[in-house]
């Protein structure tokens, strides 16, 4: 009997032994598995067997240490160290919404992020280093992808191919000096 609630969201049940069922396809899984359905935009909800307590966001935190445990780490020290120093503090609250909108607003941007990195670093001695960064940043962006049927980034299409680089760049700078604006207002 395969579960799925109405929204398309695939129950997972965990039970006391750790082990992970997913009641769509009636079988046991690992946390790897959970990982691929999250980087496939799949929607799935985790729950204790026994209290039916949703327990997503404990294995979502499971998840990510075991990634960050293999070897590649994505979130810098610093970053950690000042994430925990917001827990108890009055801004608190507004941490989830400030870092979901940060990685909305990256996944949107990642695109022309790319394209304007490989070509300010097409040719030229750092040619070979933005290689490496761009796959370590495509890395970092899969774990992020937008779920499935999510509103697709609109392309420019009266500018050229030169403006639309131009205007791109304008925008990931004023992107970034807002979002500096904000982290220093949290900071300060």
């Amino acid at each position: 009997m395969k579960k799925q609630n109405a929204g398309g969201t695939v129950v997972i049940k965990k039970y006391a032994n750790r082990r992970l069922y997913n009641t769509e396809t009636s079988s046991y899984i690992t946390l790897d598995h959970l990982a691929k359905m999250t980087r496939e935009g799949r929607d799935f909800k985790v729950v204790d067997a026994k209290t039916d307590e949703d327990i997503t966001h404990n294995v979502l935190t499971q998840i990510i240490m075991e990634e960050e445990s293999r070897g590649e780490t994505m979130l810098p020290v610093n970053f950690l160290r000042q994430l925990i120093s917001m827990y108890g503090d009055s801004m608190q609250s507004m941490v989830p919404s400030y870092l979901e909108a940060s990685m909305d607003s990256f996944r949107r941007n990642q695109e022309q992020f790319r394209t304007a990195v490989e070509g300010a670093f097409a040719t030229g001695p750092f040619a070979e280093i933005a290689k490496r960064n761009m796959a370590m940043f495509e890395a970092a962006a899969t774990a992020f992808k937008p779920p499935v049927g999510g509103v697709p980034t609109p392309t420019p299409t009266s500018a050229t191919a030169d403006e639309a680089k131009d205007d791109t760049l304008a925008a990931l700078k004023a992107e970034m000096a807002a979002l500096q604006a904000k982290v220093e207002k949290l900071g300060g």
